[in-house]
């Protein structure tokens, strides 16, 4: 047993997207109980803490709040961050990104590779995330062993790619390859740690990088795969709707290459000329398709039906020029926002900067569309909508009692400008409006010194040596 005493600020239950003012829950003086097996057994403030726990040990900070999560970001790409492409999406890919792919065929660059990855994740309080993965399957053992050692939840899959330019040539595989390499990383990683996808902190996905790296054939043998994975709990993780530069850009390139009507069709199993179906769909619960600016109606309306979550990831469409997906037209359609970092196209590893960032690019919406984030919108979209994104809601992304205590403490003093923003700052006579203040400083004035633990399932994580 042990309790946590902090300023403690967290969205409770299971709200919808454009709800989660409501659930917005903050203790300026608050305790948080975990038991010896990672669960917490009790919430509230400090006043109210039960008889009970009166002997428990007691760790104090500033600020605790859930662990983050990242639902996108790419681990062969953690050293090409600002990374200069000269140009957008599929420039910077051939120039950029390609030729750092590479390097992960070498099992020492590989495994150092995996260390650092994993040392960034926990400088940035990322206690779970969607990992885009490497093609090679030594740097993603290398990955998984050292996330698991770390104490880190993960879900990643090797990058599957079947075609491509000459740039990609080292990391392009025959389809038949590519299904039998996806379905052995599934059958040696899957769920290793605790044999059950609803508990386990190690899991799998089948992830082809976009569209445009796969065939039809390619996107008909995954659906196969997929079909039979699905019962398992194995999920589908890729990129839709990213760049629409006029003529010659990802959007443009996929409606062409495949005929279809629109791109969410091609993951849908309808990947044949005028968007017929060719396979089956890779949609659903455990499915989550990074960035989603240009979407049509009705592909927003699709991944609403069938429970498919969009990665947002505001900081890298800035870098990419790629545009700003509308924020409410997408909540408003039903669909599941979580924030990505995109390591590396984006160049920040903290979710709260690109909690910032998406404050930033959608109060600048054009005319109507303009909105200004709710502080309890930016936590939502950090912590538990990536929670539900991974299908794990049930486990993680806040800190309800009987949930796996995954949580991060808040030092302000690590961090100076945090420090006074928050101390000296001025702030609204009204309580609840003072308190949205503080949370939103919080957020945005944060930096990864300021991060003095990260803890999953109540056990602190372990920083792996370079």
């Amino acid at each position: 047993m042990h309790v946590y005493r902090a300023h403690i600020f967290h969205i409770a239950g299971s709200p919808a997207q454009d709800q989660v003012d409501r659930a917005l829950v903050s203790h300026p003086d608050g305790a948080l109980v975990v038991d010896g097996d990672g669960r917490i057994v009790h919430l509230g403030p400090w006043a109210d803490l039960p008889d009970a726990f009166a002997d428990t040990p007691v760790t104090r900070a500033d600020y605790l709040l859930p662990g983050f999560v990242d639902s996108h970001l790419h681990y062969p790409q953690s050293y090409a961050t600002a990374a200069h492409g000269g140009g957008q999406l599929l420039e910077w890919l051939d120039h950029c990104i390609f030729p750092t792919e590479s390097q992960f065929a070498d099992p020492e660059f590989a495994d150092r590779a995996a260390r650092y990855f994993t040392r960034r994740r926990i400088a940035a309080g990322t206690t779970a995330a969607m990992v885009f993965g490497s093609a090679f399957p030594v740097a993603q053992d290398a990955l998984y062993r050292w996330t698991d050692a770390a104490g880190l939840r993960i879900v990643s899959g090797r990058g599957i790619q079947t075609v491509g330019p000459a740039a990609a040539s080292s990391l392009i595989t025959s389809e038949g390859d590519a299904i039998r390499l996806t379905a052995e990383e599934i059958d040696r990683w899957h769920a290793i740690d605790t044999g059950d996808p609803r508990t386990a902190r190690i899991q799998v996905g089948v992830v082809p990088r976009f569209s445009l790296s796969v065939t039809p054939r390619t996107l008909a043998a995954l659906g196969e795969l997929y079909d039979h994975a699905r019962g398992d709990g194995v999920y589908f993780h890729s990129h839709l709707n990213e760049n629409n530069r006029k003529g010659d850009g990802e959007i443009a390139a996929v409606l062409g290459s495949y005929g279809v009507e629109a791109y969410l069709d091609t993951y849908d199993g309808r990947f044949l000329p005028g968007s017929k179906t060719g396979g089956h769909t890779l949609l659903g619960r455990r499915s989550t398709l990074a960035h989603a600016v240009h979407c049509q109606p009705r592909e927003l309306d699709r991944m609403a039906e069938t429970g498919t979550s969009i990665a947002h990831c505001p900081t890298s469409q800035l870098f990419l020029g790629s545009g700003t997906m509308p924020w409410r037209a997408t909540v408003a359609a039903g669909v599941n926002i979580a924030l990505g970092t995109d390591i590396g196209a984006g160049d920040e590893w903290l979710i709260s900067r690109v909690a910032g960032d998406a404050y930033k690019v959608h109060i600048s919406e054009e005319g109507d569309a303009g909105t200004a984030l709710h502080p309890a919108e930016l936590l939502f979209a950090a912590t538990l909508a990536g929670a539900r994104a991974l299908d794990m809601e049930h486990a993680f992304g806040n800190l309800d009692v009987g949930k796996d205590a995954d949580f991060l403490l808040i030092e302000t003093s690590r961090w100076e400008p945090l420090e006074g923003m928050l101390s000296m700052g001025i702030r609204a006579d009204d309580e609840e409006q003072a308190t949205l203040e503080e949370l939103f400083t919080l957020l945005v004035g944060m930096r990864q010194p300021a991060i003095a633990g990260v803890y999953v399932q109540g056990r602190r994580a372990v920083t792996p040596e370079l």
